[in-house]
């Protein structure tokens, strides 16, 4: 390549999504495919939902609102702040990018788990910020790691919670003790983009008290328990000063008209939630239990996922299984070679993983 790239750009790895479901179906000639790759909501998105985007398509000629005003507005009610402490984005992704943007100088430092989202180290070197990456204890966030690598450079700490992939959870308890280590002038983002899922009351979320440290940036997400992935809608709450660092720098239409009708409607069906989490629980606990009597050991989990150790190359099952329309997660590119990651589904679509997995394996 004759043009020259930035070194940090040059060092970027792209990130890998799941196979969507027509591109399976088109590569193995099959009909009917089944994804439990993406952590998706199975159950799809609210009927209001629906109704919403096709009432908001008649204005598509005209800009969206800058702002997001009526989401942010409702956003504020639902979590008691107030509306210049959210940040709307395309997608949690949108946000991550910003922080990066917003609070990094070239050389500056931002703390993650290894592995962890990829967007965290992509953000960071784009924003000419240097990763420094902690690897995990026992499948879990290494808190104290994460602590004992703060410098003088250090600007931010991303805490994901629960973990993607592995699903392991963060309690109070052991957040507060990782708060009183971190620097006051260092910003910690929480990405809890799977905390509607989590059962166990201990597990830290950070907006059953929100802001009350003014270093947390609570990131969440409309794509998961919402069903809202393809609209690409997504918000982080935080300290004032820092949105208003973001709002400044962010583009000025970055959440779209139907993403933001979307989005605005989806927080209006309770109903649609509630059964969307009770779907998640059901599945898991389906599938743990079926796991279990195949002899299969699965990572303790508080999202809409699990990983099961398969003790072989767990690459191999993952392609076989695509050839049978039933679509998973290898976990080889998180360095786990004998994982795969499952989101539950359906009724039918976890029947469908479990008759595939023995098919496969047996």
């Amino acid at each position: 390549m004759k043009f020259k790239t930035s070194r940090q750009i040059s060092t970027i790895k792209p990130y890998e999504a799941g196979k969507p479901l027509s591109e399976v179906e088109r590569e193995y000639k099959i009909t009917n495919a089944i994804k439990l790759a993406s952590n998706e909501n199975s159950l799809g998105f609210s009927p209001k939902v629906y109704d919403a985007v096709l009432e908001h398509m008649k204005d598509m000629n005209r800009y969206p609102e800058s702002s997001a005003h009526v989401l942010c507005s409702k956003l504020a009610r639902k979590f008691h702040v107030r509306q210049d402490n959210i940040v709307a984005g395309n997608g949690s992704d949108d946000i991550i990018a910003l922080l990066a943007q917003g609070f990094l100088n070239p050389g500056d430092e931002a703390l993650m788990p290894l592995p962890s989202f990829l967007m965290y180290e992509i953000s960071v070197k784009t924003a000419k910020g240097v990763p420094v990456m902690v690897p995990l204890t026992d499948f879990s966030t290494n808190l104290e790691g994460l602590v004992e690598k703060i410098s003088s450079k250090t600007r931010l700490v991303f805490i994901t919670n629960p973990f993607n992939p592995t699903g392991s959870t963060i309690t109070y308890d052991e957040f507060s003790a990782f708060l009183q280590k971190v620097p006051e002038d260092v910003i910690i983002i929480v990405d809890e983009a799977y905390i509607e899922f989590v059962r166990n009351d201990a597990v830290y979320n950070s907006l059953k008290n929100p802001l009350q440290d003014s270093r947390i940036v609570t990131l969440r997400t409309f794509s998961k328990v919402y069903g809202l992935a393809g609209f690409r809608v997504g918000y982080g709450i935080m300290d004032s000063e820092i949105a208003e660092i973001l709002n400044r720098i962010r583009q000025p239409f970055n959440v779209n008209s139907l993403a933001q009708a979307a989005a605005v409607a989806a927080l209006g069906d309770e109903k649609f939630l509630k059964n969307s989490i009770k779907t998640a629980h059901d599945g898991l606990d389906f599938l743990f239990a079926e796991l279990g009597e195949l002899g299969i050991h699965c990572l303790p989990t508080q999202s809409n996922f699990l990983m099961l150790d398969l003790k072989t190359d767990a690459t191999r099952v993952f392609e076989h299984m695509l050839k049978l329309g039933v679509i998973v997660r290898s976990m080889k590119s998180y360095g786990f070679n004998t994982f795969l990651r499952v989101n539950t589904g359906t009724k039918e679509e976890n029947k469908a993983f479990i008759k595939a997995l023995k098919k496969v394996l047996f």
